[in-house]
Formats: C-alpha cells, structure tokens, sequence
C-alpha cells in the first residue's frame, strides 16, 4: 500500500477528474484581528499616461492575502497623497490606520520607469520605508511584488514571499485522453504558463536552488524517468532512466547532485545520490523496505527521506555520505513525504490523524508536532522559502486544489482552479535579487 501511495498516487487522483484547470483563484482565512494598513493609489509622472499596471492593488492584494492585514478601502480614505511630504498623519490615525503606503510611478524613457514608494508608521508619524527601484511594463508586477515584500518585512519582522514563485501539476481531460502539465505561476496565481506538456503522467517536480530549472519525473514511454528543465530557454535533458522506478528528485543547496529513488526490475526502491554532471549514482539505503521520497537538509549533511522498514511509513534521515538511518518520527502510525523548512529548524510530513491524511510539522528541537491541515486526502507539503508558511495539495469535491497555511496553523488561503485537477506544488527559492 505504501509503494501505490508514493508512487502511483498522482496518476490514481488525476483519474479522478474530467475538467481542465485553470487559472488559480485564492480565498484567505486570516488572524482574527488583522492589522490596518492604506495603500494609497500610487500616482503618475510621464510625457503621456500609458496603460500602467495598478501598483497599488497588487500591494494591497499580497498584504490581504497574507492574512495579516487589512487594507483600508480607497472611497474610506480622507486624502490621497503621492508624496510622503503630503502626508497628514491626524488624517489616518482618525480612521485607525496603523501604517499608510504612498507613491508614484516616474517615466524615465520609452520603456523605462521608476517605481517610487514610502512607508510611514502614522502613529509615530516617521517614515520607515523609502525605495526607488527601475521597472519596465514587462516588469512593473513584479517590482510592486518586490515593493510588497519589502513592506511586509518591515512590519512584521518575516521577509515576504509575494515575489515567489510556484511550480505544479494539472490535467486536462481531452477527447483522446488526459493532457498532464507542469504549470510554473507567481505565488498569487497571476502569471502562469506551461513549462511542459503530456500525454502521459508528469509528478514531483522540484527548483533547483537558483530557481532556474525544475527537475521532474516524467512516464513517457509508458516508464519513468528523471529530468532537469530550464525555465527561461524551455531546454530539457534526462539525467536518469534506470529500469524500474527513477522518481521523487530533490536538488542538493548547491545544485550540483539530486538525490533520486530508484528501483531495479524487482521493484524495490532505495535511496541513491545522483551527480547531474556526471550522472554517476551513489547508493545510500540498501534495505529491502521501500525508501523514497529522499529531500536534503538546509545545510547538505542529511537526507531525510520515507522508509517502512518499522512496518509502515516514518521519516528517518542518513548522512549524505553514507551510514546507518536514524529514525526520525514515532507518532503516529504514518508519516511520510518529509520537506525541511529553509531554516532547518521544522519537518513538515504527511500525518495519519485519526484515518485523516492531513500536513503535520515537526519542531526537530522540541519533537513537537502540530497538524496544521484539516482534509481528508492532504499531502505534497513545500515550505515558502521564508519558512514561514506551507503549501500543500488537498481535495475539494471531485478535485485537486491548493492551499497554503502558516507554519503555526492561523492563516490559510485556498488555492482553487474554478475547474479541473491540479496537484504536487512545490514553493520557489527567493528570486535573485534579495
């Protein structure tokens, strides 16, 4: 049961579904008492006012859909200043706005602006943000991303993650049978493309550490096999096609090796280090229980990975250099699908909670564990980068969505495609730029 579970599940759920998906939609479940915040609408300087993207609603957008705060409707607001000079303070403290956002948008050239913004903290009437970034049309969203992220760090200490990106999962029911693809949006669900099309199964796609390229299993052929896609070129190459089982890849923090499950003609999967270079493998767990679902830890040391060797599915983790396993987990009677956080510090697994098959993460100091989700058929958690918050795959009706939830359980946003199945998310490291 175990071996279906990790390696046949994507193509059993995909089954399920006769709809195609589509763009992906949020609903936020926040804090009970969310911070007051304006984001004023940000103004214009230009030869000619060209069709701008809304700086200022995607600012607000990413601050409410973090759960954390909540934007002053912009008809409740008693002046709109473009200018931090402009501000009066007594204007926004009367309507309990705690923090206030203003800016503009300068044209520098055909192409070329500057995206200006201020933060000011109105009860203590000082500024605690001034930033000028260079943006074009093709960049001004994710700059405003950028300008959000920024302003979140700021008030509340977490850096933010709406500059990220998200990689998953869908299938489309077509008339001569299902199309699989591998889907790459902003964290918002805004900007989605297909990085790779199928007729035949696609699953656990994984960033390297750059951000630049998805390793993925791919059942082309009828069989599986490991590649590695380049985002920005749509290049591809196989690094694995073993007989048996290639699956479950996960990059090294410095993307040179992955580590893989593989499975000879008997079927039995182990846990091996694969070279991307060099394609040589190196073989870590020989035990006739099935290992797989192989992630590194932050610092490189240690594969975590799923074994039953107990007699049904916990984490346990091995030095990368070889050695004896150490099991990991002992509540409960399954844990699998480990995913570190970033900063080393929490195991977010797939936890049987009474017959329920729900996210969980591990305090690895404490060896506390917190179920942080409520379905019934839960799984494939990833970390944000900030290690703050989780995304993970669940059902809704007949099909698969996405939720994210923070890492103590009280904010949660679902993720629904309006139509059709869409599974395996996996969270992006920081863009290049922070």
């Amino acid at each position: 049961m175990f071996k279906k579970i990790s390696f046949a599940i994507v193509v059993i759920v995909f089954a399920a579904s006769n709809a195609a998906a589509q763009k992906l939609h949020i609903d936020v479940q926040g804090i009970a008492q969310p911070t007051p915040v304006a984001i004023v609408p940000f103004g214009w300087e230009g030869s000619s006012p060209a069709k701008q993207l809304d700086v200022a609603s995607v600012i607000k957008a990413d601050l409410r859909r973090s759960g954390r705060f909540a934007p002053t409707d912009e008809n409740d607001m008693l002046q709109k200043p473009t200018d931090g000079a402009d501000v009066d303070f007594d204007d926004w403290t009367v309507l309990g706005v705690e923090a206030v956002v203003v800016g503009k948008i300068i044209q520098t050239g055909d192409d070329a602006y500057t995206l200006q913004f201020q933060l000011f903290d109105t009860f203590r009437r000082r500024q605690l943000i001034g930033f000028r970034m260079p943006a074009t049309r093709g960049t001004m969203r994710s700059s405003a991303h950028r300008a959000a992220d920024m302003i979140y760090e700021k008030l509340t200490g977490i850096k933010g993650v709406f500059g990220t990106k998200v990689a998953y999962v869908t299938a489309e029911q077509q008339s001569d049978g299902r199309l699989y693809s591998l889907i790459v949006s902003d964290q918002d669900g805004e900007n989605d493309h297909k990085i790779m099309e199928s007729k035949d199964p696609i699953m656990s796609p994984a960033w390297s550490p750059d951000s630049r390229q998805l390793a993925y299993v791919s059942f082309e052929g009828s069989k599986s096999s490991i590649f590695i896609q380049t985002l920005r070129s749509g290049n591809r190459f196989q690094v694995s096609n073993k007989p048996g089982i290639n699956g479950a890849p996960s990059f090294s923090p410095d993307g040179r090796k992955l580590v893989i499950t593989l499975g000879g003609v008997d079927g039995n999967p182990d846990i091996h280090i694969l070279d991307i270079t060099s394609r040589q493998t190196k073989r870590l767990t020989t035990h006739r229980a099935i290992d797989t679902e192989g992630t590194w830890s932050p610092d490189g040391r240690y594969i975590y990975f799923t074994s039953d060797r107990a007699g049904g599915p916990q984490v346990y983790r091995i030095s990368a250099n070889g050695g004896t396993p150490e099991r990991i987990t002992f509540e409960g009677s399954y844990n699998a699908r480990p995913r570190l956080s970033p900063d080393g510090t929490r195991l977010a697994m797939v936890h049987n909670d009474r017959g329920n098959y729900r996210i969980a993460v591990m305090n690895l100091e404490r060896k506390d564990l917190l179920v942080l989700s409520t379905g019934r058929q839960d799984e494939s958690p990833s970390f944000a980068p900030n290690s703050d918050s989780l995304i993970y795959a669940t059902r809704q009706g007949g099909d698969g969505v996405l939720e994210t939830v923070s890492a103590d359980g009280l904010i949660r946003q679902k993720m629904a495609s309006g139509q059709g199945d869409v599974r395996e998310p996996v969270w992006s490291p920081f863009p290049r730029f922070q």
